[in-house]
């Protein structure tokens, strides 16, 4: 018998001939297995699963003019696709554009939003409205403008827009589609730009006349009557805001222009959102600045450094058992099998042949660990992602062939211990004991 076929049969023997201890070893391999890939499919898949769950609750990155022209005239169409073909260049995006006037009713000043309703709708997911979104001829208002006024749904109201009162809302308008000081800040310069132009443009052509001569009471009550739809209720800054359609702003101040404001949920987030909004900034030909949504980042940044940090410690853990787990069983091997050895050394067997077959049996515990550990970890991942975020999860392959490596890995690293012992075994010890 040639010496591999001889090293195969006493190894073949080794596992199959101790089945109790060769099944703890394997037994301890899989519960090691199974929990970090488990751990570990869900580490990968969370920050993504979580991102898209984030998108839900509103933008996360922002788009205003650069420059003092474009804030007068805001951005336009041509500039919004130009920017939103930038940042969903490799990602998934929606976008909802804000042109903010204000506006008088019963001679308090009011901040108005021109909106796209269906791009609104499907970027603030998470906005509580009751009645109806904003439709021609009628509006939404927030819950604390609905409040101050004392209507409700199917209520009247008079919206005046009196040009020379363009710039009382620049800073409320601005701080409703931020809780970031920097996003408050530009949106707020944005806002005021935009109000400059306007009084220019309304004593031109859409300011109130009265005799003859260009109104500036703000006690004038004069406007349009609008249908309240519905009432927003976030418990943010947008419940001081009325919203309307883009026409009927467009139609009440009596012009048309750009956004303020454009608001992006991308999906995207740290390093790699950061770098979307640097192509932005440094891109000169769309003549806007983009900045993040800090409420929003900060909060996927957090939960996500939470979640990774909890991962690192458990697996941690579960090495620390799986090492001791496997060691204990390979001691308990070395133990039983002693006169076996000391027999092998005294017929002339080397220290380094018998190390070598206990290293690959400790491997072959690992490997077939790791096979029904991996399996069992995949599963749960996907039962885990399916309960909490109602998605599957596909297999990550190499993960799956990581998984499968660090077990075998494991059960080599922790045999070392008991292995060493059991070359040190003086033969002539142990056959006087027999």
């Amino acid at each position: 018998m040639t010496n591999r076929k001889m090293f195969f049969t006493m190894l073949w023997g080794a596992v199959f001939r101790r089945r109790f201890r060769a099944m703890m070893a394997v037994i301890a391999s899989l519960v090691g297995a199974a929990t970090l890939f488990c751990l570990a499919s869900v580490c990968v898949a969370v920050p993504q699963q979580m991102n898209e769950e984030m998108r839900a609750y509103g933008a996360n990155l922002i788009v205003t003019p650069a420059s003092a022209t474009g804030k007068s005239q805001g951005i336009n169409t041509a500039t919004v696709r130009n920017v939103t073909a930038l940042i969903g260049a490799g990602h998934s995006v929606k976008s909802a554009a804000y042109r903010y006037e204000s506006v008088r009713i019963n001679s308090a000043p009011y901040t108005i939003a021109g909106v796209d309703v269906k791009a609104v709708r499907a970027l603030n997911r998470h906005w509580n409205v009751t009645g109806d979104w904003p439709g021609s001829g009628n509006v939404m208002v927030g819950r604390d403008v609905a409040d101050a006024l004392g209507v409700k749904v199917g209520s009247r109201v008079t919206i005046g827009y009196r040009a020379a009162d363009a710039s009382a809302s620049a800073s409320s308008s601005a701080s409703a589609k931020s809780d970031s000081d920097e996003s408050t800040e530009t949106a707020e310069s944005s806002a005021q730009g935009t109000q400059s132009t306007q009084t220019t443009q309304g004593e031109q052509t859409t300011q109130a006349t009265e005799n003859g001569r260009v109104s500036s009471d703000i006690m004038d009550n004069n406007g349009t009557e609008f249908r309240i739809a519905g009432i927003v209720d976030t418990g943010g800054n947008e419940d001081s805001i009325i919203y309307a359609t883009t026409a009927d702003v467009s139609k009440l101040a009596g012009h048309e222009r750009g956004a303020d404001v454009v608001e992006y949920s991308v999906n995207a987030m740290g390093d790699e959102l950061n770098a979307i909004v640097n192509r932005i900034n440094k891109n000169t030909n769309t003549a806007v600045k983009a900045q993040t949504v800090t409420r929003i980042t900060s909060s996927d940044t957090r939960i996500i450094a939470m979640l990774q940090t909890l991962f690192w410690i458990v697996s941690l853990v579960v090495l620390v058992l799986t090492l001791v787990g496997v060691g204990t069983t390979i001691s308990s091997i070395v133990s039983q099998r002693r006169n076996e050895i000391g027999l092998r050394k005294a017929l002339g067997a080397d220290s380094r042949a018998i190390g070598v077959e206990f290293y690959v049996e400790s491997g072959i515990y690992g490997l077939i660990g790791g096979l029904l550990g991996t399996a069992i970890g995949y599963v749960l991942a996907r039962v885990l992602c399916a309960t909490v975020f109602g998605r599957a999860i596909g297999f990550d392959w190499l993960l799956g062939a990581g998984s499968l490596l660090l077990s075998v890995a494991i059960a080599v690293i922790a045999s070392i211990p008991p292995v060493r012992r059991a070359t040190r075994i003086d033969p002539a010890i142990v056959l006087r004991e027999e």
